[in-house]
């Protein structure tokens, strides 16, 4: 027997009754319910389970008071729901203020507790399903709703694993819908959950299909095995009381934007164990007895690293055990130190405070002669003693310093600043976060941080989908150096410095000049110019997004620039928020003039990076030397265009800017023009070393090898059909070719869920092999492969989510792509769609006719899928029937039991009597709804023949009226109420002397037909 929502429902209520909450049935609970908990639909507080927490909890706090704080909690005065939503989390985690008196009369200022966050089974935890909510006249049912001490704070919504076209997705649009039709049950909501069973997702209610991530934990950091079922692993390792109570607190942050517009953000399963792994790790270390070494947190870029970092500050400033501690975070330069900073800034709510940044190394020691408290950002070059200043600036032992990419080259820990850091705070506790490995001969960097206590790898970042993978095309364009001046270049750089006292720094820093001339030669910069614009449109025809260009030197990036609008003029703009092209660097008044357009302050670099990371706005490539390399989130960054030499971390978390998830794109490519394979390979040494798993960047070629794989499987289903012609006609004619490709894959078994599955395949494999010669190449035959696909999928709904990825493949600009436009497999056809309820015996003889019998089969097929679904909902008898009949001709036609001709007369006559049974309610005097009834008293060969189609007709008026009338919300889950249905049917059956032998079967058809009826009377969308 198959797996229904139901089942998914019962399983889960299960588990969360094993996690020690209470379980309730929606309706029992509901306004007249037998166990009534609400007093009216709307309401969707427990109030006697929240007014009782508040007086458990709040013993201190008078009756008035906890009276005034119980209306504060639903009155947060925001026009939004996500504005609401955030000041209800505030008055969770922090209390509601109110004002209470003392027996003495005096009055005292008091936050009121809602939660007990401390002691879990203080708390009232209950789990209600088929939870029923009316806002605004429109009610809908959400599957599963888990309330803290009466307040709703997740929402569950599940859908049928065994239905094909019900899917996660399809409950995170659902959610959408409640979002927006009844905003009250999100009020006080932490987070949502979507789940067909095999599948399982956790979000916000601002997070978009993306942005739902799998929990892949129950206990511990250790990964459920991949035979659990998602939900299970899902509601264990977040529903557990006490990990569900720690997330509310320490996990949600509001992360304001750019745009004004917070962000509803919830950790994933990586940050949450890295977080807590961390946080007893601080307290171990800053003791009396520590180390003082917390240790290296090693996530990959892309994963979250800064909100993981924002995550850990906010639990250990309210961990009484560090008794106010002082958070210090460093950066080595000051465009991170502004970026990290910002992250934080934007989530201060959850830090409690507002972290300040030092400006001078002056401000910096005052800043942290405080007694207690604080969190401090700083680069560590102000760490510089003042003059004649041994002395410490704080010995205390409660200060925390995050190293922000914990590299011994970022911060030279020997003899450099780190030395006069560790100096001013002698006593202070140390950890590292960083987005690349440690190398394993960095011993000092260990020996100042520890070993690492969390690692999320690139593979595991991939395959959560928290990142997307990165290939890699090589691109080189030759340096003009002839093979016998390469020994010159050392010798002339001697040259240069011959003589001098200079630094090992110095030297290369002359070699770099050297290399800098070779790199930016005028042939070079117009070979590449034109290069980054071939291939970037190219890109684009495949994927919409953002790309930069990172050169070596401030002069090659304005002459790059410069050739590039002599290409494509139409890209500049001296307008800062107009052009499609900008140069972002820093400058001063005593740079050349013809550089001076593109030295911008601090306010318009800030502005600019607002514009780039708008995916929406028309600036779509970026040219830089340093900036926005580190730190700097994109999502719709899709290509990197590089000719700089690079190595190390510095070079991970450069190429780490393309590998951010966004909408449809597969992966992020870096293109490289410089030759950084070998420093690539040097990476990955290190990476594999450390323990990390998945390749830093994938060769394009395994790309293309990969498309070509599913490009062949495409082709081999279409073997012995000619569509070459398809390629070269124009967009009216391949409409008309459509039918005829459409009919050669239907003939092959299961040849349309062959066909389908291997075009999506390939649409993966193609957005990331472009502009590949081998992509282009074929891209006709994908845009032809695409428009049978998209002609087969359009009416059974069997695209899903993964059709998002075919939006990649109908962006190319190609004569021969169809996919601009929806193909309509009726007008492909040469028919027009029909409504099923005035089908013409013209039309019917039409499909009879058509030269394609199984497409023909295949139209028809899914009109009265169609029709059966409407039926369903409206007359439960014929429907039924009509599916039965519909099915059976199917089986007999996929088991090749008939010929297509004869499969297609068994519907072209079903179809027509499914036409005549919309007139039977006019010819008998029923309605709709009437005629419903009478089909399921007629199902009694007994009854018609005892009472005839007169009195069958009134009782079916009869019946009809009173389940009108009766009809309230939740009846058909109410015990009670099913029974009163049950005992009028029963007595309107007496009264006409409706036989007995069939009166029980009658009986329990009509209660069903009645509660369909219900559902469509008050407009009902049950999960």
């Amino acid at each position: 027997m198959a797996l229904t929502e139901a089942d998914l429902e019962e399983m889960a209520l299960d588990l969360l009754k094993g996690l020690g909450y209470q379980v309730a049935f929606g309706p029992s609970i509901a306004p007249k319910g037998e166990r009534e908990e609400r007093d009216n639909y709307g309401n969707v507080t427990l109030q006697s389970r929240l007014k009782n927490a508040l007086h458990r909890l709040n013993p201190e706090v008078d009756t008035l008071a906890l009276s005034e704080a119980e209306k504060k909690l639903h009155h947060t005065h925001s026009t939004t729901l996500l504005g609401s939503n955030e000041a209800a989390h505030r008055l969770l985690i922090e209390g509601v203020p109110v004002e209470s008196r003392r027996k003495d009369g005096t009055t005292q200022h008091l936050l009121a507790k809602v939660i007990d966050f401390d002691h879990p089974e203080n708390n009232d935890f209950l789990a209600v399903n088929q939870f029923t909510v009316v806002e605004n006249k429109i009610e809908r049912r959400a599957d599963i709703v888990l309330f803290i001490n009466g307040l709703p704070v997740v929402v569950i919504e599940l859908k049928n694993p065994a239905d094909e076209k019900a899917t996660i997705w399809s409950a995170y649009n659902q959610l959408q819908t409640y979002k927006a039709q009844i905003p009250s049950l999100f009020l006080f909501n932490a987070f949502l959950v979507l789940s067909d069973g095999l599948k399982a997702r956790l979000g916000t209610i601002s997070s978009d299909k993306q942005r739902f991530m799998r929990w892949l934990t129950m206990e511990g950091d250790v990964e459920a095995p991949k035979t659990a079922l998602q939900s299970d692993v899902l509601i264990k390792g977040v529903c557990d009381r006490s990990r569900l109570l720690d997330i509310i607190h320490h996990f949600i942050v509001f992360e304001e934007t750019d745009k004004g517009v917070p962000i509803k953000k919830i950790a994933g399963y990586h940050q949450f164990h890295a977080v807590n792994f961390a946080v007893k790790a601080t307290v171990e270390a800053s003791n009396l007895n520590g180390d003082r070494k917390i240790g290296v947190v090693w996530h990959t870029q892309g994963s979250g690293k800064s909100l993981t970092m924002v995550f850990y500050a906010g639990k250990i400033v309210l961990d009484p055990r560090m008794n106010n501690p002082t958070i210090v975070i460093i950066t080595d330069r000051n465009d991170l130190d502004d970026q990290l900073y910002g992250t934080f800034h934007n989530c201060h709510h959850l830090l409690r405070q507002r972290p300040v940044q030092a400006e001078t190394s002056e401000h910096l020691r005052k800043l942290l002669k405080v007694a207690s408290g604080g969190i401090i950002f700083t680069t560590i070059q102000k760490f510089l003693p003042g003059e004649g200043s041994s002395e410490p600036l704080s010995d205390r032992r409660n200060i925390v310093v995050i190293a922000d990419e914990a590299h011994r080259s970022q911060y030279d820990f020997i003899d450099g600043y780190a030395r006069h850091m560790r100096d001013a705070l002698p006593n202070a506790s140390f950890i590292g976060f960083t987005g690349t490995p440690l190398e394993l001969e960095d011993k000092n960097t260990r020996a100042i941080f520890g070993e690492y206590i969390s690692i999320y790898d690139i593979q595991r970042a991939v395959q959560d989908g928290a990142t997307v993978p990165i290939y890699y095309e090589s691109r080189l364009a030759k340096i003009e150096l002839p093979a016998s001046q390469r020994p010159l270049l050392d010798a002339k750089i001697e040259e240069i410095t011959e003589g001098e006292e200079v630094t090992r720094r110095e030297q290369l820093k002359a070699k770099w000049a050297a290399l800098e001339a070779l790199v930016g030669s005028e042939r070079r910069i117009k070979l590449i110019a034109k290069d980054i614009v071939d291939h970037y449109e190219k890109r684009q025809q495949a994927i919409e997004g953002k790309a930069m260009i990172v050169c070596m030197s401030r002069r090659i990036c304005i002459e790059l620039y410069d050739e590039i609008i002599k290409l494509k003029p139409e890209w500049h703009s001296e307008d800062d928020v107009k052009g499609a092209i900008k140069v972002v660097m820093t400058g001063s008044a005593t740079d050349p003039v013809e550089w001076q357009q593109h030295i911008r302050n601090k306010e318009r670099r800030e502005k600019l990076a607002i514009r780039f990371k708008d995916s929406k706005d028309d600036f779509k490539l970026v040219i830089l030397r340093d900036m926005w390399l580190t730190g700097f989130d994109v999502p719709c960054l899709h290509t990197m265009y590089i000719d700089k030499p690079m190595q190390g971390h510095g070079l991970m978390q450069t190429i780490a800017r393309v590998n951010r998830v966004f909408r449809d794109k597969q992966g992020g490519l870096i293109v490289d023009y410089i030759g950084l394979g070998d420093q690539l390979r040097r990476a990955m040494a290190i990476y594999t070393q450390s323990g990390g798993k998945g390749e830093t960047a994938i060769d394009q070629e395994k790309a293309v090898q990969v498309m070509m794989e599913k490009y062949e499987i495409c082709r081999d289903l279409f073997h012995g059909y000619d569509h070459t012609s398809y390629i070269k006609a124009d967009a009216k004619v391949q409409v008309t070719m459509l039918p005829g490709a459409q009919q050669f894959i239907l003939a092959k078994p299961n040849g349309k869920e062959r066909f389908v599955q291997a075009v999506v395949e390939l649409s993966r494999a193609f957005s990331l092999a472009v502009p590949s010669d081998e992509a282009i190449r074929i891209r006709d035959e994908v845009a032809f492969f695409q428009a049978v696909k998209v002609a087969m999928v359009k009416y059974d709904g069997s695209a899903g989510v993964g059709t998002d990825i075919n939006f990649a493949v109908r962006q190319i600009i190609s004569g021969a792509l169809v996919s601009d436009r929806v193909i309509d497999i009726f007008e492909a056809a040469g028919l027009k769609k029909p409504d099923i309820s005035i089908l013409s015996d013209e039309f019917l003889a039409e499909v009879q006719t058509l030269p394609q019998r199984n497409l023909a089969f295949e139209l028809l097929q899914r009109l009265l899928n169609d029709e059966v679904r409407v039926q369903t909902r409206h007359n439960l008898v014929q429907a039924r029937m009509f599916s039965d009949r519909l099915n059976e001709a199917i089986t007999r036609y996929e088991q090749r039991a008939t010929d297509t001709m004869d499969a297609l007369k068994a519907l072209i006559d079903l179809a027509k009597e499914m036409r005549e049974a919309r007139k039977r309610g006019d010819d008998l005097g029923l309605s709709e709804q009437e005629l419903a009834f009478y089909d399921s008293l007629g199902t009694n060969d007994s009854a018609v023949a005892l009472l005839g189609d007169k009195v069958l007709c009134q009782i079916a008026k009869e019946l009809a009226a009173k389940v009108k009338e009766d009809a309230t919300i939740d009846w058909q889950f109410k015990d009670s109420a099913r029974a009163n249905m049950r005992r009028d049917v029963k007595r309107l059956l007496r009264k006409y002397n409706y036989p007995p032998d069939k009166q029980d079967q009658a009986v329990k058809t009509v209660v069903e037909q009645a509660e369909l009826m219900s559902n469509g009377l008050i407009d009902n969308e049950s999960g």
